[in-house]
C-alpha cells in the first residue's frame, strides 16, 4: 500500500517478543502499515520462536530501542510482574508507551506511571483490545436500539472448560489468577461502556483451596436498578452465552464469543477479508415486545471487531493530538477493582477460620 501523502508514519518497538507480541499486537500494528511502522523487537533471550518480519530490527540491547530517537512509541508485552519497571524506563527516555493490561500490579503503580507521564508530556495507555470484541460492540448496538426498554441487568461471561491450568497451579499469584489475567478484559468493559457502579459486590474463589489458584470470579457492578455481572470459571463444560441483556421489554442473548482471537489461533490474520467476521450462526437472537405489545422474535447482525482500532487510537493521540481512547482513570480504576478483588478473597478466607 502506498503511503498517504503528507501522511506522518508512527514508528514503534516492541520489548517482548512472544505470543502476545505476535498474536495479539503485530497483526494490528502491521495492518495500518500507512501510518505506522515497527523498526526494533527486543528479547533479551534473543530466541526467535515466531517468523520474523521483514525489515524489523530483532535485537538483545535494550538500548537499541531506549537510545534511538526515531522510535516514539515503545510497547510492553511482558509478564505482568516487569510492566512498571519497563513503563518508567521507557518514559524516563523521553518515549511515550502502550502496555499490556493487567497494566501494572497495583493501583500505586499505575498512579506513578501516569503522573511521571503527564510530568513529561507523553503518551502512556493500557493495551485494552477488548473493547473491539465484536460480542461486545454488538451487545453496544442492541442497547442503543431502545429495543430491551429500560435496561435491568447484564451478563458477560469469559468461561472455560480447562481443570489442567488451575491443577497445575499449586501455589497462589496475583500475576497468575483467574481475575487478573482475564478480569481485566470484562471490567474494562464494564467500566468504558457503563462508567463507575455506585457498588461493587465481590464473589473471588479459589475453588481447588487455599493457597491454590484464583479459579473463579463473580462481579456484580450496581448502576441504581441496573445489575452488571461479570462471571468467569475454568470449569464450565459448557460455556454460559458471552452476553445476556435483560430489559423491561426483551432480552438479547450472544452465546458466541468474537472470533478474533479463535482466527489467529489458527495464523489466519487480519488481512483476510472474513478475519474475525461472525457466520449466521454466531448471531445472537435478541426477543422483544413492541409498543403495541407485539412480540418478535430476530437475529441480530454482528458487528465487526477490529483490535487495530486501539493502534489506530494510539496513533491519533501521538500524531494528531487527540484525546485518548483508554482514560487514564479507567486504568487507574480497573486495577483498584481487581485489587479490591483479591482482597475480598483474602478476606473471606480469615473470615471462615
Amino acid at each position: 500500500m502506498k503511503k498517504q501523502e503528507g501522511l506522518q508514519m508512527l514508528k514503534i518497538a516492541y520489548i517482548g517478543n512472544g505470543k502476545s507480541t505476535n498474536r495479539y499486537h503485530l497483526p494490528f500494528a502491521l495492518k495500518l502499515k500507512d501510518k505506522i511502522q515497527v523498526k526494533t523487537i527486543y528479547s533479551p533471550s534473543g530466541k526467535i520462536r515466531w517468523k520474523p518480519i521483514e525489515g524489523v530490527h530483532y535485537t538483545t540491547e535494550l538500548a537499541d530501542i531506549l537510545e534511538d530517537e526515531e522510535i516514539q512509541l515503545v510497547v510492553v508485552t511482558t509478564p505482568l510482574k516487569w510492566h512498571y519497571h519497563y513503563a518508567k524506563l521507557i518514559l524516563q527516555h523521553g518515549k511515550n508507551a502502550l502496555i499490556e493490561k493487567p497494566f501494572t500490579e497495583n493501583s500505586q503503580d499505575a498512579k506513578e506511571l501516569f503522573r511521571l507521564a503527564k510530568a513529561k508530556g507523553l503518551f502512556l495507555q493500557c493495551y485494552q483490545n477488548r473493547r473491539f470484541d465484536s460480542d461486545f460492540l454488538t451487545t453496544q448496538k442492541v442497547i442503543e436500539s431502545g429495543k430491551l426498554g429500560e435496561l435491568l441487568e447484564v451478563e458477560m461471561h469469559y468461561d472455560y472448560f480447562r481443570p489442567e491450568v488451575p491443577l497445575n497451579v499449586k501455589k497462589f499469584s496475583k500475576e497468575f489468577s483467574y481475575l487478573y489475567g482475564h478480569g481485566c478484559h470484562t471490567v474494562d468493559q464494564v467500566l468504558s461502556y457503563f462508567g463507575d457502579p455506585d457498588d461493587i459486590h465481590y464473589d473471588v474463589r479459589q475453588l481447588l483451596g487455599e493457597n491454590r489458584m484464583n479459579d473463579y470470579f463473580d462481579l456484580d457492578f450496581y448502576y441504581g436498578k441496573l445489575k452488571v455481572s461479570i462471571k468467569s470459571s475454568y470449569f464450565r463444560l459448557k460455556p454460559r452465552p458471552s452476553f445476556v441483556v435483560y430489559g423491561t421489554k426483551g432480552v438479547f442473548v450472544k452465546t458466541t464469543k468474537d472470533r478474533q482471537e479463535e482466527h489467529l489461533k489458527l495464523f489466519y490474520m487480519p488481512e483476510h477479508a472474513d478475519f474475525g467476521i461472525d457466520l449466521p450462526e454466531h448471531y445472537g437472537t435478541l426477543t422483544y415486545l413492541d409498543d403495541k405489545n407485539k412480540y418478535h422474535e430476530e437475529k441480530v447482525i454482528s458487528e465487526v471487531g477490529d483490535y487495530s482500532r486501539v493502534y489506530q487510537g494510539v496513533y491519533d493521540s501521538i500524531i494528531e493530538k487527540k484525546p485518548k481512547v483508554i482514560k487514564d482513570l479507567e486504568t487507574i480504576h480497573q486495577m483498584e477493582i481487581l485489587e479490591a478483588g483479591i482482597k475480598s478473597m483474602d478476606e473471606k478466607k480469615r473470615g471462615e477460620k
